[in-house]
């Protein structure tokens, strides 16, 4: 029994020392891809420039920097900088809510088993099988086999086996590697969720503000139409105007009711949209009436580079190019040969009452070298995929890198020029409304038909729509911007290593099961 065990000590110190000494990995250490950025953004928001911050230091080959968040920046609510508190509101339930929040949170969850089931692998697996096996031998047994048992028979069992790959080449290594940098990934796209919901509630919650201030625009409209309707019809009946000018009245009304409710089908349409964003059914949710009363938020840039290490998006492509390069030294492992090692013991006996005795021992140790000797290029193609999926997420991620710079110009154009198209269109508006005063003393003064007054209220209201509008789109504008600049997410809210592969992680948001993004960087 001593010697047994001394025996087995010595196998597995031995195989310990064999692991220890495997610590060789295949494959190409990851460096991240270089991407295309430039040095300055070629718009700027009104109000929003500041002095040009310093270069970041390049992070080392290899290494997802952190980023080093300014103190100006926007950062977690960012839609508080709008100043309303029902947006504030319904932001909120939206983190809790959502549904498509709820999926993405879910993958990420499923990404982090993934990941530990990977690791599992460093591990030896241990299986016992107890048995029991009640036999017969025919009498005529004995003569074809002297000495053996004639009769009925009980044999116990209980044996264990242990076996374990030692991972030589890495291809463990790799694996857990790869599965971890996609685990990040998928944490990465949850955030992406995230931003893409508030901001998606954001806007539609503008648009429906800007929807109720032309509506109250047209509501007005509609009294005043009704008012020059009544007095058109008194005028016709002293017989001033004639019954030209009462039809046109007519129809400025009713043409007006038409935009109204026109307006109102749209308003219904984003209080649905606004209900399934927050996760409850559009029969049990509303919004009360409130004309736009936001201001675009002030929103400070910093230099292109930064963006990289701000959007979730890019983070997520750069995660999965790292996990891609991990696959290719998993694919070029199986080129070597894969070391097994194995041990079996246990007992066997025909009686229960000395069953753990040294007669009924049994053990085996042993090992293997695993190699295949032809499979007609199956290796060979498999690590040409990985390399072409590697160089496929590379240019994933290069192609987002563009993105999101054409993004954040895009809206800083938008921003800008509305910004100037709003100070004109004012200056629209209220030339508008002096040339309507003018054709309505004209009309009452009986100088010009009811025609004039028509086309100058059409002029107003279409412009006084316009107003309203470009400051909808601004506002939606500053919500684009920040979305554009990842609302105040960085790449160091990221999970490291050891968070993706702990068993256990504190669910943040009030006990919802959504994933802990450690403060840690990947390593």
């Amino acid at each position: 029994m001593r010697l047994d065990a001394r025996i087995l000590l010595r196998w597995l110190s031995s195989a310990g020392t064999t692991l220890l000494l495997s610590a060789c990995a295949v494959g190409p250490d990851y460096k991240r891809p270089s991407a295309p950025v430039p040095a300055a953004y070629t718009e700027q928001t009104p109000g929003a420039t500041r002095p040009a911050a310093p270069a970041p230091t390049p992070a080392p080959s290899g290494e997802w920097k952190p980023a080093e968040p300014a103190d100006a920046s926007a950062r977690g609510k960012w839609w508080e900088a709008f100043g309303d508190p029902q947006l504030n509101a319904l932001e909120e339930r939206v983190s809790v809510s959502n549904q498509n929040i709820v999926i993405a949170e879910a993958q990420y969850r499923n990404a982090r088993a993934v990941a530990r089931g990977a690791k599992a692998e460093f591990f030896p697996t241990i299986a016992v099988a107890p048995g029991v096996t009640r036999s017969h031998a025919p009498i005529t047994r004995t003569s074809a086999l002297p000495g053996a048992p004639a009769g009925t028979a009980t044999t116990y069992q209980l044996v264990g086996d242990v076996s374990y790959e030692v991972d030589v080449w890495g291809r463990i290594r790799r694996t857990v590697e790869s599965k971890v940098e996609a685990a990040q990934a998928s944490a990465a796209d949850l955030e992406t969720v995230r931003l893409s919901m508030h901001a998606e509630l954001a806007v539609d919650y503008f648009l429906l503000q800007g929807n109720d201030s032309e509506r109250e625009l047209l509501a007005s409209n509609v009294a005043d139409d009704e008012k020059a309707l009544q007095l058109t019809v008194n005028r016709h009946a002293q017989g001033v105007v004639s019954g030209v000018d009462v039809a046109q009245a007519e129809t400025q009304l009713e043409t007006t009711r038409a935009q109204l409710t026109e307006l109102s089908i749209t308003r219904a349409q984003l209080q649905n949209a606004l209900a399934i964003l927050v996760g409850e059914p559009p029969a049990s949710f509303s919004i009360a009436t409130a004309p736009a009363g936001a201001a675009p938020a002030e929103i400070p840039l910093e230099l292109p580079s930064a963006l990289l290490e701000r959007r979730p998006d890019i983070a997520a492509a750069e995660r999965s190019v790292a996990s891609a390069n991990a696959q290719i030294g998993v694919a070029q492992a199986a080129f070597f040969p894969a070391l097994l090692l194995n041990a079996t013991g246990g007992w066997e006996g025909g009686s229960l009452t000395r069953f753990f005795s040294a007669p009924n021992l049994l053990w085996s140790l042993g090992a293997a070298l695993a190699q295949t000797i032809f499979d007609g290029g199956a290796r060979i193609a498999g690590k040409e995929q990985a390399v072409a999926a590697y160089d496929a997420t590379v240019a994933a991620y290069r192609q987002s890198v563009l993105g999101s710079f054409q993004e954040v110009e895009d809206n800083l154009a938008t921003l800008r020029f509305l910004t100037a198209e709003s100070a004109e269109q004012a200056r629209a508006v209220a030339a508008a409304r002096r040339a309507l005063a003018l054709a309505q003393s004209r009309y009452q003064g009986g100088i010009t038909t009811y025609l004039e007054v028509v086309t100058a209220e059409a002029a107003a209201l279409s412009n006084q729509r316009t107003a309203v509008d470009l400051e909808t789109r601004r506002l939606t504008a500053s919500v684009g911007l920040i979305k554009a600049l990842g609302g105040g997410w960085d790449a160091s809210s990221l999970p490291s290593p050891r968070a993706v592969l702990a068993k256990h992680e504190t669910p943040p948001g009030g006990g919802r099961r959504t994933a802990e993004l450690a403060a840690a960087p990947p390593q």
